[in-house]
């Protein structure tokens, strides 16, 4: 059942806002957008860091408050403490998934989220996870 909702959001997807974006090639923070990026989504990078810069053909923004369109995934590479200081703006967004990137865990925040009734994927990488389902793309 998991694949089966997992491959079907993926499917369906277009757009994946990447909280925690990063420019550094050797950070999975950017490795992984780009992977995705390479398979055709769109990618919109959320990092206060970088924001104004180009990542991925579209310019960084420094919150998610900042983003002007719906957002299909939510892709966060923040650390667990940090999570409940973005979940207003991510409860705002409405993302049609939050996806926590491999070793990302926070029970509160994450059960807020679900209680808010967005699909939440937890400690598990989007790129490993799409490498899998989609073995051929």
């Amino acid at each position: 059942m998991m694949d089966t909702w997992l491959k079907a959001h993926l499917e369906k997807a277009r757009t994946i806002a990447v909280l925690g974006a990063h420019k550094d090639p050797n950070r999975p923070a950017h490795y992984v957008p780009r992977y995705l990026f390479e398979r055709g989504y769109r990618i919109l990078s959320v990092n206060p860091r970088f924001a104004g810069e180009e990542l991925f053909g579209e310019r960084v923004v420094g919150s998610l408050l900042d983003l002007q369109e719906p957002v299909d995934i939510l892709d966060v590479f923040r650390p667990g403490e940090a999570l409940m200081t973005h979940l207003k703006e991510i409860l705002a967004l409405r993302p049609g998934l939050v996806w926590l990137q491999s070793g990302i865990r926070n029970p509160a925040f994450e059960e807020r989220v679900r209680e808010a009734g967005i699909p939440l994927v937890v400690d598990r990488c989007l790129m490993v996870e799409h490498r899998r389902l989609f073995p051929a793309s």
